[in-house]
């Protein structure tokens, strides 16, 4: 298989759904509740279909797995993993934060993602064993060794009020220890910015594979490392996520076994 292709396509509709998005930001959008504080625009549905179909069109044996609305087992080998709208929450609120992020699973590996923040016209782009890139400029992680001088990000669920495992914990102990922490409202940018070593580390439970399907092969190309809690290898399909430079790595993993 040709991944070059499927990387031409992805980032062809990357950046459509992605400037189609930024077109929309600051307009009259329906917004709808998926839960209490669970957010979904008329936009984030447009930009999936925006997606699908181009994929429908170039792969049409490809299966779908996305956010929204559009999940289906074509029997073949590759599955496009899809985020639409990282960071619906910003977008509705006009707050100018969010991305659209692709990946592709081939036989139940990784092997492309894409990133795109539309506000910065930024692509980020990894290939599995060929390395990660920024608008074409090969990243690397950051060189921080010590929590006390990382720059950390974070996420909340969106069972925050109702759940114990709400992060808050795990939020408070990280603050005692590093430089600080950000919590930007989208996954898949705190992924590429650790890749980009803007942010040394980043820590997430109760994601869903579209979360972090192209952050973690970002990450991992760029020289990172990217594990659950426990240290173990990480799965799209795990709810937590530690991804860091590598030399941070074992002082996060020790903070989340003390909280």
């Amino acid at each position: 298989m040709d991944i070059s292709e499927f990387a031409a396509v992805g980032k062809e509709i990357a950046r459509r759904a992605g400037k189609y998005a930024l077109d929309r930001l600051r307009t009259d959008f329906s917004v709808e509740h998926k839960g209490v504080i669970n957010l979904v625009t008329e936009v984030d549905i447009a930009a999936e279909k925006l997606i699908v179909s181009r994929i429908r069109e170039k792969f049409p044996d490809h299966s779908i797995l996305a956010e929204e609305m559009n999940n289906e087992t074509r029997g073949g080998t590759c599955t496009w993993v899809i985020d639409p709208l990282d960071g619906t929450t910003n977008f509705a609120h006009g707050f100018p934060f969010f991305s659209v992020s692709i990946g592709l699973e081939i036989d139940g590996l990784v092997v492309l993602g894409i990133v795109y923040d539309p506000v910065r016209d930024e692509l980020f782009a990894a290939e599995k064993d060929s390395g990660a890139f920024c608008n074409g400029e090969r990243l690397h992680v950051s060189g921080a060794e010590s929590l006390d001088s990382g720059l950390l990000a974070t996420g909340f669920p969106y069972d925050i009020r109702t759940s114990e495992q709400n992060n808050l914990k795990n939020f408070c102990a990280f603050a005692l220890r590093c430089q600080g922490v950000r919590r930007t409202g989208s996954a898949a940018l705190d992924m590429s910015y650790v890749a980009a070593g803007r942010i040394d580390g980043f820590w997430e439970s109760k994601l869903n594979p579209w979360d972090c399907a192209a952050g973690y092969l970002l990450v991992s190309e760029a020289g990172g490392l990217v594990t659950d809690y426990s240290g173990s290898p990480a799965s799209i399909y795990k709810a937590e996520v530690v991804a860091s430079n590598g030399g941070i790595h074992q002082q996060m993993l020790d903070v989340l076994k003390t909280t």
